[in-house]
């Protein structure tokens, strides 16, 4: 479980509930940086193995490699983003919906369809679709109920990914 998700999760818990965390979720980032579970600074660096491979790595050791695809199965960058989406939005549903009822099932997928309008590249329709299965009974019943609602607070609030890909952000580039 993503720390991170979860401290949304309560918070939009306790929004339903008419409480707030205000407090907790303004709290900065205690890890310095590494992708805890406040608010702060998120980075990774990225080293050129070879022509168009690289190798990513985050501020806890983690490592993976992306590329332009050609001849290498690692995932592109834009794979790298609708990954980015899926995983965020599916951490949260899962989050909230598993403390009701184990899934039997969960599955999400993410696509999008890369375009080029005037000269300029860009994914449009981007969908992630859940397809969550959970068991017969009362717990099953409840998570059931619980999902739409779950992937919905995930798309208009807590994911913070889709969140930005939705309102946009200033991307600065700068050569050091």
């Amino acid at each position: 479980m993503d720390a991170e998700a979860a401290e949304a999760a309560e918070a939009a818990e306790a929004a339903e509930r008419g409480s707030t965390m205000t407090e907790q979720v303004q709290q900065p980032d205690d890890t310095g940086g590494t992708g805890g579970t406040g608010l702060g600074h998120r980075s990774v660096s990225m080293t050129r193995l070879e022509k168009g491979l690289y190798e990513v790595t985050n501020a806890r050791g983690g490592t993976l490699r992306t590329g332009g695809g050609g001849d290498t199965d690692d995932f592109t960058p834009v794979e790298l983003l609708l990954v980015a989406m899926a995983a965020c939005s599916a951490t949260d549903v899962d989050f909230i919906t598993s403390r009701l009822a184990e899934p039997v099932a969960f599955d999400v997928e993410s696509a999008g369809e890369k375009l080029k309008d005037d000269g300029e590249n860009h994914l449009g329709d981007i969908e992630i679709t859940f397809r969550v299965r959970f068991p017969e009974g009362a717990d099953g019943d409840r998570a059931r109920a619980r999902l739409p609602r779950a992937i919905a607070q995930s798309r208009d609030r807590l994911c913070t990914v889709s969140r930005t890909v939705q309102r946009g952000a200033p991307v600065t580039y700068r050569e050091a």
